[in-house]
């Protein structure tokens, strides 16, 4: 091929490109790229906007059920569960109190005593004296599903209100508590949970509690020190089933 045939040649493929790549861009959108691009960001930041909106909306309901509990030797974290003033923990926050100072959202302090507690399954109520917040709706445990987004309220260290965020690692987990009980069928997930979240909510995008942060996984690499993101939740079916048992027994 002589060199002036292989320049024509090369011409006529570039032309033949040219023309390919203008059809292409105006198939389906006769906007021009910059307009594209605007609109697509215009798009991803109302999108981002909704999701963080829905986030706060779901914070700011169920903050003011999840409530601190105060004992002789800690602080830990309750929710709300009815309307007769009955809160739930974690047996293991409860510890062999019999009497506690509860401190709602609104700063409002309340003596409390101890209704029942059931050590195998780390579940207790308490009910409030005199008063009777809102409460905390609880959601089917049954229906949660690994990749979930959910949140864990508490009060960490003892800072009130406190909420991290995260996922449904997994789910049916077998956890040993240390203390001679091991829970079953617990969620993993990877929402961070500090000292003093014991008890609290774990909540879905729905604002429903799907179960009661209980502890987090230790790492005996690092001298038993929590592992960042692998903690433990007692499913809210499981919370509810023990919950109405142990106020049942007490009832009149």
């Amino acid at each position: 091929m002589t060199p002036d045939r292989r320049r024509r040649r090369t011409r006529a493929a570039t032309a033949t490109m040219l023309v390919s790549f203008a059809i292409l861009g105006g198939c389906g959108d006769d906007r021009s790229p910059r307009e594209s691009v605007a609109m697509a960001g215009t798009t991803m930041s109302a999108d981002a906007t909704t999701v963080e909106n829905q986030f706060v909306e779901v914070v700011g309901r169920v903050s003011p059920q999840v409530v601190q509990i105060e004992t002789r030797v800690g602080v830990g974290s309750c929710i709300v569960y009815d309307d007769g003033g009955h809160v739930v923990t974690n047996a293991h926050v409860a510890g062999t109190a019999r009497r506690f100072r509860v401190t709602l959202a609104s700063g409002e302090r309340h003596e409390a005593t101890l209704v029942g507690s059931d050590r195998a399954r780390d579940v207790a109520v308490i009910q409030l004296v005199g008063a009777r917040p809102a409460p905390a709706t609880l959601a089917d445990s049954s229906g949660v599903r690994s990749g979930d987004i959910v949140f864990a309220i508490g009060n960490p260290l003892g800072l009130q209100s406190s909420v991290t965020q995260g996922i449904v690692s997994s789910l049916n987990r077998e956890v040993p508590e240390g203390n001679g009980v091991t829970l079953s069928d617990v969620i993993q997930t990877s929402a961070e949970i500090n000292p003093g979240n014991s008890g609290g909510a774990l909540v879905d995008l729905a604002g429903h509690v799907v179960g009661v942060p209980t502890l987090a996984a230790l790492d005996p690499e690092f001298g038993g020190t929590p592992a960042p993101g692998i903690g433990f939740a007692i499913p809210s079916n499981t919370v509810k089933g023990v919950a109405d048992r142990l106020i049942a027994s007490t009832s009149p």
